[in-house]
């Protein structure tokens, strides 16, 4: 529309300069080296005009005739980009169909064409991959490090094969350079911090936690969970190095972090104890017992509380129980040390209401403890028997479970001694066989009545 309007401008200009002529005439008349020359000012103009046109034309001409060679060199220059560029994307298409001779030859036609450029590369190593060319491959991203603009992916492709080749070292060093190069990347970041994991590089790993969490890589909830866990490894470390304090403030951290991480509480309460603070670490345990009743808790308190004797032991085993009177693991606990104690009737009580909380399966131990009860107190062999069957069929006690392989632990720690995970320990019961001995596929276990749990009654004595 512009252009338009202009080109009228122009045109209604020149109509009236034609019209401004036409009515002043006059002649023009000029002597030159002999020669005179008469005509009409309006010829005059369009002489001028047209000598003026032809002037322009042939300047353009002789700019175009100049520039012809350059032209022609930037249009095979341009059509080669483009046949370059549409053969490395038919190789990528080729790539991504599982066509390996289909990507090699458009790999080769796309280096001729553009010359080595980055993408080749990556298309030359990932079609040598596709035929299982491993060191070709290699070689490839080998190049790409050497290019600023490829040296992510020659990264990316070496630590893919490292870790395929289970060459966990070199897989490490690959992803710090890769988290040197991206460091907000997301796979970088969940990469390394799997690496650093596996081998142990608890101080690497709790600065990976924090730059993924700042970029948000990790929802809130887990993150601060594997911190916690990376900060008792950090303790960890540090008490086998016999810095009892350091592992004492590393725990108190990771307390701090995350106190319902369900090992932080009690491998906190013994670096307390391992730096004579009983009385801070036994408050602490009664305060987690209240909460969340727990096996380790019992073992840290029994540190804490340096009990002289088995009678005193259950003094203290009731004062920790009457933080949570109404759970099973009190029931269980007092039932245990009253056993140790030999208070057989107290023993019988309390194993009894946590044999009752467990269900139709309760655990072997305390059907094991319960015909110890019944051999010890009142020899009734075929009741403490009963209680040996049903400890055969009974559930394992809980125990710390890997989700990710299933495989048990006798105590917790941050990855997995089988296959590697990173906090992925969960204290349950472990999976079992259902039992068939007693109870059949669905049917419940049979435990022994109320009539069955009394001792029985003392013989009359003789009038």
């Amino acid at each position: 529309m512009i252009r338009i309007v202009a080109y009228l401008i122009v045109a209604a200009a020149i109509m009236v300069g034609v019209v401004w002529l036409a009515d002043r005439p006059g002649d023009v008349t000029i002597v030159w080296q002999g020669w005179r020359v008469e005509m009409g000012v309006g010829v005059l103009a369009a002489v001028v005009a047209s000598t003026a046109i032809l002037a322009a034309l042939l300047y353009r001409f002789w700019r175009a005739l100049v520039a012809a060679p350059r032209r022609l060199v930037a249009w095979r220059r341009d059509r080669r980009q483009r046949l370059g560029y549409e053969a490395l994307s038919s190789g990528l298409v080729a790539v991504a169909a599982g066509d390996p001779q289909g990507a090699r030859r458009q790999a080769r036609r796309a280096d001729a064409m553009l010359g080595h450029p980055p993408l080749t590369l990556l298309l030359s190593a990932q079609a040598a991959q596709l035929t299982g060319d491993e060191d070709t491959a290699q070689r490839h991203f080998q190049a790409m490090l050497e290019r600023p603009e490829t040296e992510f992916l020659g990264v990316r492709g070496l630590l893919s094969r490292a870790m395929r080749d289970h060459d966990m070292a070199q897989a490490l060093v690959l992803a710090r350079r890769a988290m040197h190069l991206r460091p907000k990347t997301p796979w970088v970041l969940t990469t390394l911090l799997d690496l650093q994991t596996r081998a142990g590089d608890w101080t690497g790993a709790s600065d990976t936690l924090d730059r993924a969490i700042a970029a948000k890589v990790l929802p809130p909830g887990p993150a601060q969970r594997q911190r916690a866990a990376a900060a008792i490894e950090l303790s960890r470390q540090a008490l086998a190095d016999g810095r009892l304090d350091d592992a004492r403030r590393t725990a108190k951290k990771a307390y701090r972090t995350d106190p319902e991480h369900p090992a932080v509480a009690s491998w906190f309460a013994a670096r307390l104890v391992d730096t004579d603070r009983r009385r801070r670490a036994a408050k602490l345990i009664e305060q987690e017992w209240a909460r969340r009743p727990h096996p380790e808790l019992l073992a840290s308190y029994r540190r804490a509380r340096t009990p002289f004797n088995a009678l005193a032991w259950v003094k203290d085993v009731e004062r920790l129980a009457a933080q949570a009177p109404a759970h099973p693991g009190s029931s269980r606990a007092l039932g245990e040390a009253s056993l140790e104690a030999g208070l057989w009737g107290e023993a019988r009580k309390h194993l009894t209401a946590a044999i009752a909380a467990a269900g139709n399966a309760p655990p072997a131990t305390l059907c094991r403890k319960m015909a110890q009860v019944e051999e010890a107190d009142t020899g009734n062999q075929p009741l403490a028997h009963r209680w040996l069957e049903l400890a055969a069929e009974g559930n394992p006690d809980p125990a710390w479970i890997c989700e990710s392989c299933g495989a048990p632990h006798a105590a917790w720690q941050a990855t997995c001694r089988r296959c590697g995970a990173f906090d992925r320990l969960e204290w349950r019961v472990p999976d079992r066989v259902r039992p068939t001995l007693l109870g059949g596929d669905d049917a419940p276990m049979a435990l022994p009545g109320a009539a069955d749990l009394q001792p029985p009654p003392a013989a009359p004595s003789p009038s």
